[in-house]
């Protein structure tokens, strides 16, 4: 029997010809999954023919996540005129018996059997009992929890040792991990999204992104390292540190894992489990100590799984490189997180004075004044979302006179700060410099430290 490919590819462009240009593009690896649905006006044959018959079809209720506005009757008279035009592979969902006309087509087609489960719903291990009729079998569940990618793990491994194929995996952000570990935990194939269009459900992973971190290669021997809290989808870590896993043969790798506090942070990395993570705030001061650690720390890693955890700083070691050639003297501290207190630890071991100021720690613009800080660091959260302004602009116009450089922590774009910092004349070490830093240094001591090859 022919083995689906290892990702199906959700072709959801506004324009049918643009979805088959995706389609005809797609590597041998991937094969698209068209959507009956969402293109209810582009006949069947065409669209199956345009793509050369090797796609999978798809008509995807609304209790599903899709968009049919038909009956019931209706939808399922589509997917058997599909079936007539003979394409590779045809999804009909777990619950409803096939159709005699779809039957009759099974000699030129696979069907795929698949279902959509609410939010809580672990119902996988009952349906593996009593499988319905079908060439391969897909479950989608919802993540609230990070910890919840592991309830896939133990159905994938049976389904694998039972030549079953299967692919179980969560939807929502927190469900990136079932995603993109599939294949190490069992799975046969996925879901992925294209490139030049929107993802089809929350959590889909563009394909160019699941090829670069090789997926599909993964094998039961990876290990899992990430950057842990929320938001973390825009981190440049999974494309900084996975070409170092690989150029070093790491059996490790690296995503983006998205949680809320510590305690569910913790809960994840036992049970996922977590060989390496990298700390968001506010993760840099409230989970190394519930890992046995003083905080605050940005690194965590341990040699495998119930390992003792070992911590590190490399924000700190990136901030002190990267002010050995500023000029000395007074420094204004803008923040009062993890960030800001391993920005004061390095400034004090340099012997530098430190003015700092945040929500909790009024300062004023004359005491400003009377400091005369030759550097400001910016250590809050303003810049991490689009249109945050620069923080206590009274406090910057009051330290502008004499300073001649700024330290701008936030590197997800160019910030209301970093855009002042500039315009002010200041030499500016932006948030891009200082990750490259921590992250060469957190890179070492994954390669170093953790299991994996």
């Amino acid at each position: 029997m022919a083995l689906p490919p290892p990702y199906f590819v959700t072709l959801t462009h506004p324009d049918w010809q643009d979805a088959e240009a995706c389609g005809r593009r797609l590597p041998p690896e991937a094969m698209a999954e068209v959507r009956l649905d969402l293109y209810p006006d582009v006949p069947v044959d065409a669209m199956v023919q345009a793509l050369g018959r090797r796609c999978l079809v798809t008509c995807r209720r609304r209790e599903d996540g899709g968009a049919w506005d038909g009956d019931e009757a209706s939808r399922i008279e589509r997917l058997v005129e599909a079936a007539g035009s003979r394409p590779a592979w045809l999804d009909l969902e777990w619950e409803l018996p096939i159709p005699p006309r779809l039957q009759e087509a099974r000699s030129h087609l696979r069907l795929l059997r698949s279902v959509h489960v609410g939010e809580g719903v672990f119902d996988l291990e009952r349906r593996l009992r009593d499988l319905p009729e079908g060439d391969a079998y897909k479950w989608v569940g919802r993540a609230a929890r990070l910890a919840d990618n592991a309830r896939v793990k133990g159905p994938l491994a049976w389904a694998r040792d039972r030549e079953v194929i299967l692919s179980a995996f969560l939807m929502g952000p927190k469900g990136i991990p079932s995603r993109c570990l599939q294949f190490a935990w069992g799975g046969a194939f996925t879901f992925a999204a294209a490139d030049d269009a929107p993802a089809a459900a929350p959590g889909q992973i563009p394909l160019s992104r699941m090829l670069a971190w090789r997926c599909h290669r993964l094998h039961a021997g990876y290990h899992l390292c990430g950057v842990l809290g929320s938001p973390v989808l825009h981190s440049r870590g999974p494309a900084y540190h996975n070409p170092r896993f690989q150029g070093a043969f790491k059996d490790l790798l690296y995503l983006p894992l998205e949680c809320g506090g510590a305690a569910e942070a913790l809960e994840a990395l036992e049970a996922l489990p977590v060989l390496g993570a990298s700390l968001t705030a506010p993760l840099k001061t409230t989970l190394p100590p519930l890992a046995g650690l003083a905080a605050p720390l940005n690194t965590l890693y341990r040699r495998g799984p119930g390992d003792p955890w070992e911590g590190a700083n490399t924000d700190a070691e990136a901030l002190d490189a990267a002010l050995a050639g500023l000029a000395r003297g007074p420094v204004l501290l803008l923040g009062d997180g993890g960030v800001a207190a391993t920005t004061r630890a390095v400034l004090e071991a340099r012997g530098w004075p430190v003015l700092q100021a945040s929500r909790k720690r009024g300062a004023t613009a004359r005491e400003v004044e009377a400091f005369a800080p030759v550097g400001i660091v910016q250590a809050t959260a303003l810049g991490m979302a689009p249109g945050d302004s620069a923080p206590f602009p009274d406090l910057l116009e009051a330290a502008r006179p004499g300073a001649t450089w700024a330290v701008e922590w936030i590197y997800k774009e160019d910030t209301a700060f970093a855009a002042w910092a500039r315009g002010a004349g200041l030499g500016l070490v932006d948030g891009a410099a200082l990750f490259e830093g921590q992250a060469r240094a957190q890179s070492d001591l994954f390669v170093r430290g953790c299991g994996g090859g």
